[in-house]
């Protein structure tokens, strides 16, 4: 209860901000009133549907919006209140000063100028339609991104091998079904030899995926679709009524992935075979750092791997070859991860900026990085949760071609 009293005062006081600047540019009473409304509808909205609403701790389609816009109106207020402030501090300096320089016996503060509010108001624009816009239509926009890696040792039947990468597909969150179709006709365009989907299939339960089995299921190639489970899947993050319900929920999510036709990797390992030469292709169970799960056993799912063998790893969490995959006794060549989202926000122009809050927590937080000759990749996301929308950071769909020798 403490906590929600102190959100609602921080709320009221940026909200109060953002009206000062209303109320210095828009001399018309209706528009201050029309501002009232959507702060009250939006606090509103967001109590409800995370304390009032009969869903408990399932992140539902209506607890993202409500989350959505109350982050849309707080960036609004939260670029005004700054600047506001910082007039308000100049205002009260010279109007001290005046009154001491010139002797006065009252203390009078300049009134508000309209250019600052209008500036103010100018640049709370930019996020707040920037956070819109990615609620409506960024969250769909795909992006396929492909990448060639040079490797001296990969077996020359792999020369010119591509791997279409997919990850964090959050099915819960889904709202278009013809959106989402439009992805999955992205990915099997790219027509790569194998696709490997790293984790996080659904929010929290299997049935969030009974409506997109079919489209899921479309997916095929010549050696394979392969997965892994992230922390999402494991149905960690609700209360069940027994474990064995959350077992069976596993379970469920693993017969759907079968149904695929997605050959998921339990810390296991499959061998890819070309003209006598393989590469080994291993997946193990989420590992994450600090509170998430580690169920993910390296070891055990390289059992019949042999240390020369071309390896191809699918681990969930970043974090996890950061900590162990690049100190261990195996090279792996490649990992393939997500798990970030890259926080669905943020600015990246390819050559020149690549910056989202996701770095504060994640050294490797999306796109291809080296370390000790053995690269990863984290893909932003193919879905998106939480905040319904994604801003900058877009939907991902990666294409990795694999090339025999160094880089010309």
């Amino acid at each position: 209860m403490v906590r929600w009293i102190i959100f609602g005062i921080v709320y009221a006081l940026l909200t109060a901000y953002g009206l000062q600047a209303i109320k210095t540019i828009f001399k018309y009473n209706w528009v201050q009133y029309v501002f009232i409304a959507i702060a009250l509808l939006v606090l509103g909205n967001f109590i409800f549907q995370f304390v009032v609403g009969p869903e408990g701790r399932v992140l539902t389609q209506s607890k993202s919006y409500a989350f959505g816009f109350l982050l849309v109106f707080l960036s609004f207020n939260i670029v005004v209140v700054p600047i506001l402030l910082g007039e308000d501090v100049l205002r009260l300096i010279f109007g001290v000063y005046d009154k001491y320089a010139s002797g006065k016996e009252s203390l009078y503060i300049p009134s508000r100028r309209k250019f600052v509010s209008q500036l103010a108001l100018g640049l709370a624009t930019i996020p707040f339609s920037s956070l819109l816009y990615g609620m409506y239509k960024g969250k769909y926009d795909y992006r396929v991104l492909k990448y060639t890696l040079h490797f001296e040792d990969l077996p020359e039947a792999f020369d010119g091998y591509r791997i279409t990468q997919i990850s964090d597909v959050h099915s819960g969150s889904f709202d278009d079904r013809n959106k989402v179709a439009y992805g999955i006709d992205l990915i099997k365009k790219q027509e790569s030899d194998m696709i490997l989907f790293t984790g996080d299939m659904v929010n929290n339960k299997a049935e969030e995926m009974h409506d997109w089995k079919d489209l899921f299921g479309q997916l095929e190639a010549k050696d394979g679709v392969y997965s892994v489970l992230g922390n999402h899947d494991y149905g960690d993050y609700v209360e069940w009524n027994s474990e064995a319900d959350k077992h069976a929920n596993l379970e469920e999510l693993k017969q759907i992935q079968k149904d695929m036709g997605f050959d998921l990797l339990l810390n296991e390992s499959r061998f890819i075979e070309r003209n006598g030469q393989r590469l080994a292709l291993v997946g193990v169970e989420n590992w994450g750092r600090g509170p998430f799960k580690k169920a993910g056993d390296l070891k055990k799912a390289v059992q019949s791997v042999d240390e020369n063998d071309f390896k191809i790893l699918m681990s969930h969490d970043p974090s996890h070859w950061e900590d162990v995959v690049v100190h261990d006794d195996y090279h792996y060549h490649l990992t393939l991860s997500g798990h970030t989202h890259g926080m669905q926000f943020g600015i990246e122009i390819p050559g020149w900026v690549k910056w989202s809050p996701a770095k504060w927590r994640y050294k490797y937080w999306a796109g291809i990085y080296e370390q000790m000759g053995q690269y990863i990749n984290v893909n932003r996301g193919f879905g998106y949760l939480g905040f319904p929308g994604r801003t900058g950071i877009w939907p991902e769909v990666t294409v990795i071609e694999l090339r025999k020798g160094k880089v010309s």
